[in-house]
């Protein structure tokens, strides 16, 4: 049986428009559709700029955190932005202790490749150069921002930079080739994602760009030596599992130190989706807010708010 929230969430989805349309259909579809995601209690917003773009530091109350999440929201490349990632910011700020700073880094096609590594990169320098140390600081997204997350450490790991203490992927799209056997074996269990949909976006972000080209699918990159730990989390039954899983294989086989859970019967990015329908959301975060935590040497906000 399937399951029930599950089936809910996907009618909605495929009355919103959010996996049709035109770029810019796509950008309002999820506009809407996540900026009314459910917040969860406790926390303030501050508009700030990093690496020159604008971006949200996200705290929950009671914390003052000096570890940060710099968050890269998913969309393709092309769709996405502060307001539709909001409420998931929020919720691993309260669920980890640290500070979220949300990146409205360039999108596609009026900005192609390597635009968004090169905001994200700009990013985490200025976390650095605001007195962050590296150690204090993950880099996570979810969707394409998983992909972003693991090809900005893969450039600040090839610069020599000092790197963060971990990285989180919800659900990463890390190869832009859309070749894996899941894109046929799960194409009508996903509400959210298809393969010509993201042919569609792998095409405005890259150009002419050779999809393997290592910054743009992490997957394809040379070799994944020497990186933070990395926690993965996707659903059983979305299209981008096969991104996920041989992303998992590869970071095991270079010696890395890899969290990897997939989730039965859930789909793309379910972690926006929190609260009775899909109570796995609320589960999933708190295991990232764990893992970041822990890492980072946050401290959590019942930790804060028993002193």
């Amino acid at each position: 049986m399937s399951h029930p929230g599950v089936e809910i969430i996907s009618g909605f989805l495929a009355d919103s428009g959010l996996a049709t349309g035109t770029i810019s259909e796509q950008r309002d579809a999820m506009g809407r559709t996540l900026a009314s995601s459910p917040a969860p209690e406790g926390f303030r917003v501050e508009g700030v700029s990093l690496g020159g773009r604008p971006a949200e530091w996200i705290t929950s109350d009671g914390v003052d955190a000096d570890a940060v999440v710099l968050y890269l929201h998913g969309g393709g490349y092309c769709t996405g932005s502060l307001d539709s990632h909001r409420m998931l910011g929020a919720r691993i700020a309260v669920a980890s202790g640290c500070t979220v700073a949300v990146l409205d880094y360039r999108l596609a096609p009026e900005h192609r490749f390597p635009d968004a590594v090169t905001d994200a990169t700009s990013a985490y320098a200025d976390l650095v150069a605001l007195g962050v140390r590296a150690d204090r600081i993950a880099i996570a997204g979810d969707s394409a921002g998983g992909g972003l997350a693991m090809a900005a450490v893969l450039a600040l790991r090839d610069a020599g930079a000092s790197l963060p203490g971990a990285v989180v992927c919800l659900s990463p799209w890390v190869d832009l080739t859309q070749s894996a056997p899941s894109y046929d074996t799960l194409a009508d269990r996903d509400p959210m994602v298809t393969k010509d949909g993201l042919d569609l976006m792998a095409q405005a972000y890259l150009g002419d760009v050779d999809p393997r080209t290592e910054l743009a699918s992490p997957l394809f990159a040379a070799d994944l030596i020497g990186l933070p730990p990395v926690m993965i989390e996707v659903g059983a039954c979305e299209v981008l599992l096969d991104d996920a899983t041989r992303l998992a294989d590869r970071l095991q086989e270079a010696g890395g130190r890899v969290a990897f859970t997939v989730w039965p019967e859930l789909i793309h990015v379910f972690q926006a989706f929190p609260g009775e329908l899909i109570p796995e959301a609320d589960q999933s975060i708190a295991a990232v807010g764990s893992f970041v935590g822990d890492r980072l040497g946050a401290p959590t906000v019942s930790d804060t708010r028993s002193h």
